[in-house]
């Protein structure tokens, strides 16, 4: 398509700045983009369509044009939204360069600009296959019609007889064909986003080929507009939070034409994906205003009222408050000066999910916040009915975690990054929240003391060690004291049982059944029981020293 056309289609809203001479130039694609430096994601002939978020002064504009002209660009079109109206300055370097200019009204998005160039593009470049992206485009519309990226998998398979998935960075299965043959494997997915993130960090550009088990797949990347805009500027960061289409085929056998459609398909899948990232906003502010009620000593009940706002919108049609679980992430490189946090998050927001779940929107059962180089999560349990004595479910463990993302996240963070995690037992009220907090910081840090790219620890590695640490901190202390007697408590308080003082009398008695009995003139077998339901209700195991010993500090602690 020619530039001149987007003149002529009111519903983008386009106004021309600059460059009306040049106007016949040919359009080949659409990029959007906030990097300094996007080289390496453009081959010539693309819209440019940027926020600005990349000009921090009037310095910046004459560099990023002259690498745009250098690549080939068709054409910049800048964004009102971020600055307001274009700076002159950029309006000066793309008419020394001959560089048309466009601007795009505010109220334009981005994605409405991607999805009419797509079209266009696809039309006069492939013929009859631009109705199978038009019919992808439209198959991923929100509404009742709306398939999401599955039915556009699907599509993939029926109109060019291809089979591919959708993956995050870590590896997780987003959607996949339903039909066309077996599932790909977890293992598989994991491969496939460690060579797509050691790739990317390389710098080369998209798509990468890659054989595993005789199979040959080619890794298209999916970046979303409004996360480049959010993301550090480098590559090693960006590459953390790109979405992986996995094709098996060998993309190098292939015509422009069919590269052509592959690529617009992936800014399709894009729109997807910017669309959730958007949904995202609540939960993110959800758990902003949660944590800075934490941090800031709030009292529990202002805690408490948040947390019953945040529970419906996290866990829609849960009848009763959830209980809560916090992680921690950290993301670190060397020589860097920090600011990782939104790294984090966004890092946080994809592994955060069911591993038996596909779709994005599983996803979006957890709310997870950034704070400098800190990414926090607040990830909702379903509590557990009162008349069940059991312990709570156990969430999230810090090992399987771990298992799950260490392989494919080492890759993207190569020789100069690391991810450290931490994972909190789960609490069931607002005054467990700070203590859990504290808790899951002290994780990362003993995950950041071990050796490793990736590494996480859980609540019960600091179960008894730390707390003989001086410098560990009261809240920590309290929740500790909380996660084994509050149970106990609990019970007491319902069934009128006196299981506390059962457990103070049991370890004074050194674990003599015969002593503890007598004492508490109690027979035997009734003793038995009580021990039985301690253990059943904290799960712990009165026979072990460890176990002992923790009831005997938290007795002493509370």
């Amino acid at each position: 398509m020619r530039l001149r056309a987007l003149l002529d289609t009111d519903a983008l809203g386009l106004k021309l700045l600059g460059g009306e001479e040049e106007l016949d130039r040919t359009v080949r694609g659409v990029m959007t983009t906030d990097l300094r430096d996007p080289s390496r994601y453009l081959s010539g002939g693309e819209l440019v369509l940027t926020g600005l978020a990349w000009r921090r002064d009037a310095g910046d504009s004459e560099p990023f044009v002259r690498i745009l002209v250098q690549a080939g660009v068709a054409a910049l079109a800048a964004g009102e939204a971020e600055l307001g109206d274009v700076p002159e300055d950029l309006v000066l370097a793309c008419a020394r360069h001959r560089l048309p200019l466009f601007v795009v009204h505010e109220s334009v998005a981005f994605a409405k600009v991607t999805e009419h160039v797509v079209r266009q593009v696809s039309g006069e470049r492939a013929g009859d296959l631009a109705a199978v992206v038009d019919r992808h485009r439209r198959m991923m519309t929100a509404g009742p019609a709306g398939g999401g990226p599955d039915v556009v998998l699907d599509l993939l398979g029926s109109d060019l007889d291809l089979r591919a998935w959708l993956l995050s960075p870590a590896g997780r299965l987003i959607a996949g064909p339903k039909v066309g043959g077996p599932a790909l494997p977890a293992a598989t997915c994991g491969r496939l986003a460690a060579e797509h993130l050691a790739a990317g960090r390389t710098g080369r550009r998209g798509p990468h080929r890659v054989t595993l088990g005789g199979t040959t797949y080619s890794l298209f990347p999916i970046r979303g507009g409004a996360r480049s805009a959010q993301a550090a500027r480098e590559v090693r960061e960006t590459v953390l939070s790109d979405w992986l289409l996995a094709v098996e085929a060998d993309a190098g056998d292939w015509p422009e034409e069919r590269l052509d459609l592959l690529q617009g398909v992936t800014q399709l899948i894009a729109v997807e994906r910017d669309r959730r990232d958007a949904a995202r906003t609540v939960r993110r502010r959800l758990a902003q205003e949660v944590l800075e009620l934490v941090q800031t000593g709030a009292p529990p009940a202002e805690i408490a009222a948040r947390l019953r706002v945040a529970a419906p919108v996290l866990l829609p049609g849960l009848g009763t408050a959830p209980h809560w679980q916090v992680v921690v992430a950290r993301v670190e490189w060397d020589g860097s000066g920090g600011g990782g946090g939104p790294v984090a998050q966004a890092l946080l927001e994809e592994i955060l999910v069911d591993p038996n779940a596909t779709g994005p929107e599983p996803s979006d059962r957890i709310a997870v916040a950034h704070t400098g180089d800190e990414a926090i999560a607040l990830v909702p349990l379903p509590a557990v009915p009162a008349e069940h004595d059991g312990p709570a479910a156990s969430g999230i463990l810090a090992d399987i975690l771990l298992e799950a993302v260490r392989a494919p996240l080492s890759a993207g963070l190569d020789d100069d990054g690391r991810l450290t995690l931490g994972v909190s037992a789960a609490v069931h009220s607002a005054e467990g929240l700070r203590g859990a907090l504290e808790e899951a910081r002290h994780a990362r840090r003993v995950a950041a003391a071990r050796p490793g790219r990736v590494c996480a620890a859980g609540h019960q590695e600091l179960a008894s060690h730390v707390l003989l640490l001086p410098f560990v901190p009261d809240d920590v202390r309290r929740a500790f004291t909380a996660r084994l007697l509050d149970p106990l408590r609990d019970y007491d308080r319902r069934h009128r049982a006196e299981l506390i003082p059962t457990l103070e009398a049991f370890l004074d008695c050194d674990g003599s059944w015969t002593r503890c009995a007598t004492r508490l003139h109690l027979h035997v077998n009734t003793l038995r029981y009580r021990v039985g339901r301690i253990e059943q209700l904290t799960g712990r195991d009165l026979s072990r020293l460890e176990d002992k010993l923790d009831f005997f500090l938290a007795l002493r602690m509370s």
